[in-house]
Parts: C-alpha cells; structure tokens; sequence
C-alpha cells in the first residue's frame, strides 16, 4: 500500500515519540502524563474534536473525513499503560520510574496510532469519520470497560472498533488473526483452607491444612481433564500457596491458595467457576476441614467478529503479503468489552525475535511502527473510501 511508504518517512519521528512513551510509563489509570502528551499531540495535528477524562483517563480524537456521505464513524484503539516491573534491558531510554516498565509494547500500540492519527488528519483521505481511543489501565484495570461505562461508544456514534498488539515470535511487521473467541475470560479465585493446627509431632490431634490445600490443588485439576469438553479450552491453575505457620513444628491452622482460570466460552467460564467451588468444598470435607471460596470475575473472553475478521485480515495482507491463522491466546485483553458493544475486530502484528511480553527484558521493535501504522490507516481509507 502507498500509505507504507509514508509511515517509512516518518519512522524516525514515531520512534522518538515511542522512546519518550518507553521512559516515562504510567501503570493502570495514572497515566497523566501520557495521557497530556496524546492529547496534545491530537491537538498540534489539528484533530477536530479531543475529549479527555474518559474512563478517568482515557483520550478520544475525532478526525472527520474530506466528505461525510458513508455516515460511518469507525474506532480505533491503543492502550497507554504499563507493568510494575522492574526493566532490565539497559537500553538509553529504558524507564526512569522504578518498579514500571513499558514490558507489553503499549508504548508502541500508543505511538502507532497516534502516526496513523497524524496521518489521517493530514489527508482526510475517506469519507467519515474516525474515532482514535486511547485507553488507560488494560494491564488488570479494565481500562476499556470503564470507556465504555462513561458512554464512549454513544457519544462518539462509533460503529465498528478495532485493535491491534505487537507478537513476539512473529516476523517483525507480519500479521495474525483469527475469528470468533481470541483471547480468554480471566477470573480469579481464593481459597481459604481452615483446618485445626497443633504440633507437628501429633498430627493425629490436628487437621492439617497444608495437607487438605495439598489435595484441593490436585482435585482442581480434574476440572480441566474430566469435566471440560476437550476441543473447549480451560486452564486451571494455583498460583500461590500460603499457610498460617512459620514454624518448623507447628501444623498450620489455615492455608491460603489463589489462582487463576481461564476459558473461552461463556458455558465453560460458568461449568469451571461452579466445579472449582463444589470440588475445593468437597475435598476439605472429607478430610474434616472446611473451605472459605472467594471468586472474582474478570475480563470476558475476547470475540473478533466475523465480517470484521475478514476485513481486517484483508488489510494486513495488502500490507505485508499475507495474514495468518492466530492461534488461541489464553491471556486476557480488555478490548474484550469494546467487541461487547460494537462489532469489530483485534489482530496481533509480529515483534520479531525478542523477549516475550511482561518479561522485564521485552521490548517493542520500532521496525513494526510503518506496518501498524499503515493498518490503522488502511482499516480507515479502505472501510470509508473517499468518493
């Protein structure tokens, strides 16, 4: 597409911008300065509408098109935030916030669109208008949920949303896709195993509770093997395992386990939180303790929608030569409430051989930029061609 080879000029410019973002990251809503930076930069392209505030801190651009016949207003989506981590990968612009790294590339996702919102604001080459949505605290926040809470959605009259994340693993530029479920439901558990504690030489006068914990984590496991329909995905894991006792010889009263659970049906989500209850208040029964669960629901899984799909795969192929299959992905992504309220669609654009996303050596390759770029752009100009 010719759009590339404007992308491919301003590299240079996009990449400061990125590296800037790279510095100084912000974790979940306390974006403030990244949030001022978009906004002022939407301001200096001559955007003809900038709403800040939006989902506490979120930012929306409206670009109108040279005509406005088509009546269509499409979404486009990035997420500002970053990761508490500590960065490790030397670099002269790593962060300069202690304990905050940009380690998922949404430095990158914010300096895309904001080169395809300088793009666009310069040609005006479609026919209605755009709606580029900058959005705070994906990382676990839900960011996206509280911009469309707020009523993004009515009051920009967006009809159609799409979003896009770099890929480590995949050749730098190159695409992926895939229709219908994408990324996964994220919920999360707590189990609070209370036994009866004593000393650790009479273990016959106590319910150990380590013990009991022992047992439930390996029940859980049964949820995915013996329960779940095998072609429907679900991951069932304990992350953590606490007890009570910080003593050699004492049997721990109470032992405390959290996890996550993942899925990507709404019937399996609702099959695996009702199993991870009865099979966690079973176990400790039958070896005479009791189970205090606690169950918090997530991101909902992520569904592409179909004529969206195609479309968007059309574009990235125009663009790189080919898009191809993704496969599953059983992390999470908040744009999963975007894709709620409009049809649209997410893809995964290649980082090339790098460290993979929330290690503290990651880093977003700015030899993607002029590729997402011109998918933003193309998603644009060819959804809403100008007459």
């Amino acid at each position: 597409m010719p759009v590339k080879n404007r992308f491919a000029e301003l590299l240079p410019e996009i990449t400061a911008w990125r590296r800037d973002l790279h510095e100084h990251p912000e974790i979940l809503f306390e974006t403030h300065r990244t949030s001022a930076v978009v906004a002022d930069k939407l301001k200096a392209f001559g955007c003809d509408e900038i709403v800040t505030g939006i989902g506490r801190t979120g930012v929306v651009g409206v670009i109108k098109g040279k005509t406005n016949t088509s009546g269509k207003v499409i979404g486009l989506r990035a997420d500002m935030d970053a990761l508490p981590i500590h960065e490790a990968t030397g670099l002269d612009y790593a962060s300069k916030t202690d304990g905050a790294m940009h380690a998922c590339g949404h430095d990158g996702h914010t300096a895309m669109l904001l080169g395809a919102a300088q793009y666009l604001s310069e040609t005006r080459n479609f026919d209605g208008t755009v709606v580029v949505i900058f959005q705070p605290a994906e990382e676990g926040g839900g960011g996206g949920r509280e911009m469309c809470e707020d009523g993004m959605m009515e009051k920009f009259g967006v009809q159609e949303v799409y979003g896009m994340h770099n890929w480590p693993g995949m050749p730098v530029g190159s695409f992926s896709i895939r229709s219908g479920a994408f990324f996964a439901a994220t919920d999360q558990f707590e189990i609070i195993v209370e036994g009866k504690g004593g000393h650790a030489a009479k273990p016959q006068e106590t319910v150990d509770s380590v013990l009991v914990a022992s047992h439930v984590v390996t029940a859980l496991q049964s949820i995915s093997s013996r329960n779940a329909d095998p072609v429907d995905p679900v991951v069932v894991s304990v992350t953590s395992i606490e007890s009570s006792s910080k003593a050699f010889n004492v049997i721990a009263q109470r032992t405390h386990l959290k996890g996550t659970i993942r899925t990507m049906s709404k019937d399996m989500r609702a099959l695996a939180e009702e199993r991870l209850k009865a099979v966690a208040a079973g176990v400790c029964e039958t070896f005479g303790g009791t189970a205090e669960i606690k169950f918090y629901h997530g991101y909902p899984s992520m569904v592409n929608h179909v004529e969206q799909t195609e479309f968007a795969a059309s574009v990235a192929t125009k663009i790189s030569g080919a898009c191809e299959e993704a496969p599953l992905v059983m992390g999470g992504e908040d744009f999963a409430y975007m894709l709620e309220e409009r049809p649209g669609a997410y893809i995964l654009v290649g980082n090339g051989d790098t460290a993979s996303v929330h290690h503290p050596e990651y880093n977003f390759d700015d030899e993607a930029i002029p590729a997402g770029c011109s998918w933003w752009a193309g998603i644009v100009e060819e959804r809403m061609p100008a007459g």
